[in-house]
């Protein structure tokens, strides 16, 4: 069954774009064009993945990323302006799992929206590795689950993914670069700073299960470390 994306822009030429080439890789598509009925198809049509515009009457897209965020676990990629730095960041710490720049490459943008996807929908049938124990915390991605003891994490799919990466290795340190290929796909050519938002997330997550515990150690101008 074909993965169904909801767009959220409210410029015509954009939408069109998009809408014509996701249905031409055989994706459903649902359209938006302000925050408030984003959030109502949202809740409505439950998309498995939503391109979302930070630019937005009635609702801007950051209020809407933080509305969907405290609902459910749905993959968003953001689209932003060429010099909304601040909302990018912002954005990315409140939940988001990518970000695209206007005027953005099409291909660009359906190679983001493949690997969002394949974290969020893994393939039947694809092997899946056993548990991993480190100290007290437990990632099992055949549940995809993680615990801290008897208490479950509740991460999306991107945070899933970083901690399930950073456990397999676990004591050894990975850097941007590297999570970047291993988490967000070998042909993403991004931002490094979708792994150090990514990872505050997790952090956050983290902490609130175990708020003396050390889990993720930052090695200054390398990367990140799962202690042991």
């Amino acid at each position: 069954m074909s993965a169904r994306i909801l767009i959220v822009d409210d410029e015509p030429s954009i939408v069109d774009v998009l809408a014509y080439n996701l249905q031409r890789a055989n994706y459903e598509v649902l359209i938006a064009r302000d925050g408030e009925e984003a959030l109502a198809q949202a809740r409505r049509e439950r998309p498995d993945l939503i391109i979302l515009d930070l630019m937005l009457p009635r609702l801007d897209g950051l209020e809407v990323c933080r509305a969907l965020r405290r609902e459910r676990d749905v993959p968003i990629i953001m689209l932003t302006a060429r010099d909304a730095e601040v909302d990018r960041v912002v954005g990315l710490e409140l939940g988001a799992d990518d970000y695209v720049v206007k005027p953005f490459s099409v291909r660009e943008l359906m190679v983001r929206v493949k690997n969002v996807l394949r974290r969020a929908m893994p393939r039947l049938g694809e092997a899946v590795p056993g548990p991993i124990q480190v100290a007290g915390l437990r990632v099992d991605a055949a549940r995809h689950e993680a615990r801290w003891h008897d208490t479950e994490l509740d991460l999306t799919a991107l945070e899933f993914e970083l901690l399930h990466t950073l456990a397999r290795h676990a004591g050894q340190v990975l850097s941007r670069e590297q999570l970047l290929q291993q988490v967000w796909g070998y042909d993403y050519y991004g931002d490094l700073r979708v792994v150090d938002a990514a990872v505050k997330r997790l952090r956050a997550k983290l902490r609130r299960a175990a708020p003396d515990a050390q889990f993720i150690t930052t090695i200054r101008s390398v990367g990140y470390k799962l202690a042991v």
